[in-house]
């Protein structure tokens, strides 16, 4: 199953199918139905809500969705994190609405990483009964009507459990919930692939799709070209002019081991080593260059489909691998993972003792480009609050 998965990656980021090896091949056929009946879905689901057969549920709070067009690598939970402490440290109770796919690996991380603040995570498919759970616990707070708000890091609750916003985790093609700001992620490394729909392609929606976006985040900025950036703007603005269009990178802070995320690893722990990066995500391509930036003697990799949920058999695998990196350099590697693949496999990396593993630990920033800067993000957030759209805010 694990090679189909990698056939089927390939097969969404090829520019050309003739190329492809014959086992890619044969699955074209059944890929290319799968993608016209997906097609056909999605035209009839959208049609549904825009003729209010389906209907959306409009929350008590601010919603801000967070999604993509493209499966997976986008830098979504990041940012949904990087939303969470915008509001945290004004002393706003965000609420964040996850689905918890794939052994909610990245519900885990985001506890893990809020644990102690006043964020409040709701997980489940149905987001709109888990934002009701919440808000009838915790109560909400009316901004507009109440007191005035400020996202420039002055405290301005009361009672921090009351809950001021909803977080989207996910959100784009999540359409049964209102939002207020639609939040659209791009991968900067690989943006489109072969412009296809899922199964046959790596888009999840049209790009036409970009016309919801209220703010465009071209995501891995840094790790890509000026003239790619521009390239990539060009063919968002053709989509919907004028956009918001910001810039983030995802900047590695230290590592810790398994089981101790509390005591820090400083970033050079890995310099002139030899290493293996093994994961399981969306996009390995952007781990494994920031851990290249930090200047590795030698560095290995060993790839799994995103959410892919660490095996013993794996472990034998990922342990072969060090064996022969160890016997080619006479020097004992160190095994480097995402905090994604540690929360949802924690125990299991374990079983690579004698060999030391390390997790890395990266939170997005936004990288400032044509005064568009971290502050004039929060200006947009001020602005949502301003707003008076449902009475309450």
């Amino acid at each position: 199953m694990e090679n189909v998965r990698r056939a089927v990656r390939q097969i969404a980021y090829s520019n050309t199918f003739s190329a492809l090896p014959l086992l890619h091949l044969s699955l074209l056929p059944l890929l290319s139905f799968a993608s016209s009946l997906y097609s056909v879905a999605l035209s009839l689901r959208h049609h549904l809500y825009r003729l209010n057969i389906l209907t959306r549920h409009r929350l008590l709070v601010p919603v801000i969705s967070v999604g993509n067009l493209t499966w997976g690598g986008n830098g979504k939970t990041p940012m949904v994190e990087f939303l969470a402490r915008l509001f945290i440290d004004s002393g706003v109770s965000p609420l964040i609405l996850t689905r918890g796919y794939g052994g909610a690996d990245e519900a885990k991380m985001l506890q893990r990483h809020l644990q102690g603040t006043c964020a409040k995570i709701g997980i489940g498919a149905n987001r709109a009964a888990a934002a009701s759970r919440f808000l009838e616990k915790y109560g909400y707070v009316n901004f507009h009507l109440e007191r005035p708000f400020s996202l420039a890091g002055e405290k301005s609750l009361s009672n921090s459990d009351q809950i001021a916003a909803a977080i989207l985790d996910d959100g784009m093609q999540h359409l049964s919930i209102w939002r207020d700001l639609e939040i659209v992620m791009i991968n900067a490394m690989m943006p489109w692939g072969n412009h296809r729909l899922i199964p046959l392609g790596p888009l999840r929606e049209p790009l036409t799709a970009l016309g919801r976006a209220d703010i465009v985040i071209i995501h891995h900025a840094d790790l890509v070209e000026e003239k790619d950036i521009k390239v990539l703007e060009s063919s968002v603005q053709k989509v919907k002019e004028p956009v918001l269009i910001f810039l983030t990178e995802m900047a590695p802070l230290h590592f810790f081991k398994p089981g101790d995320a509390s005591f820090k690893i400083p970033l050079e722990a890995v310099k002139n080593k030899i290493l293996l990066c093994i994961s399981g995500i969306g996009f390995a391509d952007s781990f494994i260059r920031r851990i290249e930036k930090m200047g590795p003697r030698h560095l290995d990799r060993v790839d799994f489909s995103d959410h892919h949920l660490f095996t013993m058999k794996d472990i034998n695998i990922v342990r072969t691998r060090i064996q022969a990196l160890e016997s080619k350099f006479a020097a004992k590697p160190i095994v480097v993972v995402t905090e994604k693949d540690y929360d949802r496999s924690p125990c299991i990396l374990e079983r690579l003792e004698p060999y030391e593993v390390l997790v890395v630990c990266c939170r997005l920033q936004i990288l400032p480009r044509y005064g568009r800067t971290e502050n004039s993000f929060r200006k947009i957030l001020m602005e949502l609050f301003r707003r008076d759209e449902r009475g309450c805010c």
